[in-house]
This record gives C-alpha cells, structure tokens and sequence, in this order.
C-alpha cells in the first residue's frame, strides 16, 4: 500500500523507486491517508507504521547511505488512541435476558441453558459451542472446562442454580460426551 501511495504521489513507478524518494514526509502523508481518506482507525495506522519500521530497519542495515532519511522515518512514533471501556450486563439485565428465552419449547430451554452458562462463566461464543457434555462437570464441585483462545485449558466453578440447569437440559436430550452438545436439538 505504501508503494502505491509513493508510485501515486510521485509518479514513479513503484519497481523504480529509490529509497530516497520513501523519505519521512511522504510517510506521514501515507498514514494520513490511511486515516483520513480510507477511514482506518488509529490502530491500523499503527500496525502499518510498525510494518514501515520493520522496512525501515532492515534498509537501516542494508543502505546505511540513507541512514539520515531513514532515522527520520523511523523517528515517527505511534499515535496514541483511547482504549474501549469494557461493559457488562447488571443483573437486572441479566434477568431480563433469561427471561426472554420461552421455556415451554425445548430451543427455550437450550436458550436458557446456553445464556445461563455463558453469563457465568464468561466463555467466548466459539467456547461454547465447542463444550462437549464431557466438559461439563455436574457432580460435587460443579465446573467447566474450556479449551479457548491460545489452546489453553480452563476450569470455571459454576454455582447450583447453573449445575442444576443444565443438569435438566442434557437428562432431556442426552449426547455422546465426545460430541459437541446437541445446539438444535438433535441427539448426536
């Protein structure tokens, strides 16, 4: 992208062009671009202004005749951006949530379940859907165990209402524990 902008602003072709004419204006003016006329936010300007850098200290080694043009190019920091406030639901929230799932049908009931667990656990969607029965751990000590994001394992205790829960949900459609539980109903 960068050498399009360059081959654009300069009007050299971008298989012809010296390192020279990538110089440290011409950069900024590449990330406004990006910002301004494409409409990227703040932390994909920074993500190819890391990209820039990366390029920029490997010519650093490879051209040291253009240090001075690429010590100023590498001299443009990130912009700095306000990170997003995590939000949760409050309870009565939560309540309305669960409310909403229509428990006389048995897509309801699996609803419920589903809200239920992810609202106390904190489990991603892609967590979720991959639980098996054997993940879920009933007994004494109810909890369940995930394997999400990174390949990491992790065990989180559940309280009685949520055990008692899905405890009904699987004794009305048992699944093979091996399997992923059955999200439309079907006994797999």
């Amino acid at each position: 992208m960068l050498l399009t902008f360059a081959a654009a602003r300069t009007g050299v072709p971008p298989s012809t062009l010296d390192l020279e004419k990538l110089d440290a204006p011409l950069v900024a003016a590449f990330l406004d671009h990006l910002e301004h006329d494409r409409g990227n936010s703040i932390r994909t300007r920074n993500a190819r202004l890391a990209a820039i850098h990366s390029l920029f200290r490997y010519a650093a080694l490879a051209h040291p005749e253009h240090a001075q043009s690429i010590s100023r190019v590498l001299a443009i920091p990130p912009k700095r951006f306000d990170r997003a406030v995590v939000s949760y639901l409050n309870d009565a929230e939560v309540e309305a949530l669960l409310a909403a799932c229509a428990q006389a049908t048995w897509t309801g009931r699996r609803d419920h379940a589903m809200l239920l667990l992810a609202v106390q656990t904190g489990l991603r969607i892609s967590e979720l859907i991959a639980l098996t029965p054997a993940d879920l751990h009933l007994g004494a000590g109810a909890h369940v165990v995930c394997h999400g994001k990174g390949r990491k394992e992790r065990t989180t205790p559940l309280t009685t209402g949520t055990r008692v829960v899905l405890r009904d949900w699987l004794a009305e459609h048992p699944a093979d524990p091996t399997r992923a539980l059955p999200p439309d109903g079907t006994v797999r």
